[in-house]
Parts: C-alpha cells; sequence; structure tokens
C-alpha cells in the first residue's frame, strides 16, 4: 500500500505572506513540517504541493519531492486533490504546513485509521485545552458520535451550552489538521475546485466531504501543537521547541 504525506503550501496569505518559507530557528517553516512527515513514513513518501516557485526550490534544495500545482486552489485539500492527479497512491494524507511541531505519532495514527476505515475520511481532534476559549472563532470545534463519526463542525462552541450559569460545562474539541483521504474522496471534494454551502459559512473545508455524503472519522491525538496563523506565533513555537529538548 502506498502512503504519501503532502503538506500543501502557498506564498500568498492575507495574514502572513510567505509563511511557509518564514524563520523558526533559523529554519524554514516548511523544512520543520517536512522533517516531522519524514519521520512517520520516510522522506521519499513526503511531498510538498505548491503554486509557489521560490518554495518549491528551497524543498527540492532539501532534496524533499515537490510538485508544482495551480494558483487557483481554493483550499489545501484542493491542492492535494490537484496533486492526485500528478501522483498514485492508496492513501494521500494532508498535513498542515503551518504546523511545524506536528507528531509523527499522531501522523501513523491516523494512517492506522484510514486503513481500517478506507471508506472515511479521516481527521484529527483533540480537547480544547484551559488557555483556549470556545467561543475563538480560530479553532473549529468538533462534535462526534460514541464511535467519533463527525456529526458537525464549526467556529462556534460545539455542543452549545443553553444555561449559561450551569458551572458543568461539556467536553470541548477541536480540529487537528491531519487528514487522510483515498483518491476517489478527493476526486468527489476537488473536482468542481468549489466551497459546499456549509463549508463556504464556516471556512472549514471538511465539511465538503459531509455535504458530498462522504463519512468522516476523527481520531484522538496525543500530542498538542501551536499552529503559525501570524508573524507573532512564531516565537511561541520557538519557545515550545525549546521545552520540548
Amino acid at each position: 500500500m502506498k502512503i504519501v504525506g503532502v503538506i500543501p503550501a502557498r506564498y500568498k496569505s492575507s495574514r502572513f505572506e510567505g509563511k511557509p518559507l518564514a524563520l523558526i530557528n533559523s529554519k524554514p517553516m516548511i523544512i520543520h513540517v517536512l522533517e516531522q512527515v519524514e519521520k512517520a513514513i520516510g522522506k521519499e513518501n513526503t511531498f510538498v504541493a505548491t503554486d509557489d516557485k521560490r518554495i518549491h526550490d528551497l524543498v527540492k534544495s532539501k532534496g524533499y519531492n515537490s510538485v508544482i500545482t495551480p494558483e487557483s486552489c481554493a483550499t489545501g485539500t484542493d491542492r492535494i486533490w490537484e496533486f492526485a492527479k500528478q501522483i498514485d497512491a492508496d492513501i494521500y494524507l494532508n498535513i498542515q504546513g503551518d504546523e511545524p511541531m506536528v507528531s509523527p505519532i499522531d501522523i501513523l495514527s491516523v494512517i492506522e485509521v484510514k486503513k481500517k476505515n478506507m471508506n472515511c475520511v479521516i481527521n484529527g481532534m483533540l480537547p480544547i485545552s484551559k488557555s483556549e476559549d470556545p467561543n475563538d472563532i480560530n479553532i473549529p470545534k468538533v462534535l462526534v458520535n460514541k464511535n467519533n463519526d463527525l456529526i458537525y463542525m464549526s467556529r462556534l462552541p460545539l455542543p452549545g451550552v443553553k444555561d449559561l450559569a450551569n458551572k458543568t460545562k461539556p467536553l470541548f474539541l477541536k480540529q487537528v489538521c491531519i487528514y487522510a483521504f483515498n483518491f476517489e474522496q478527493l476526486k468527489t471534494f476537488g473536482i468542481n475546485n468549489k466551497k459546499s454551502s456549509f463549508e463556504a459559512f464556516e471556512d472549514i473545508e471538511i465539511l465538503r466531504f459531509m455535504d458530498s455524503d462522504i463519512k468522516v472519522k476523527m481520531v484522538m491525538m496525543e500530542t498538542e501543537t501551536i499552529a503559525v496563523d501570524n508573524p507573532g506565533d512564531i516565537i511561541k513555537v520557538e519557545n515550545a521547541i525549546k521545552l520540548r529538548k
């Protein structure tokens, strides 16, 4: 079974232009992510999908695989679909390029669940930490059933709490952006390169699979990571990397 890990990367970003090339401890962020994916599945199975020559050339100079994809991709998963049209595999992993501390163990966990559930899209999740606010719209919240099948994902708190005075609060879960798909699932997602209705409102691409009646199974991750959403997050990641050593 061929498994590839793909990091979608674009240079242009409204919040942080050139983010994949931003230096973290003197190393470009995209290289940090590549090294973590390599630990899980090997360098030969680790790829970047990008529309930018600067990112492409850097990745190739470090001995990693890079595939050029169109600039018009609506989401990172649309970019993985463009990649899948060029590279054959049984399982395609989508690993976010802005999480330089992504865990190889968590990547392997997603793979193992995918192997047992090839008819499902697989996605990671974690409990929201005490330092995070369930009302933060930058954190996609996850609602699952007892089998960890995704019921819905939203930027609003899930589940909703009617009695705000009640001191007992639910366990809020958040999305961790490690995904696993097969070719047909990616094809269904990407063939129109257009966001579905709920996906557009929430700006959460996993909802396009649900809109296409593709089941999504969530997997509990082991490791908390820090996403780089803006330049100020770099120092947070650098400090966290120091603490891990």
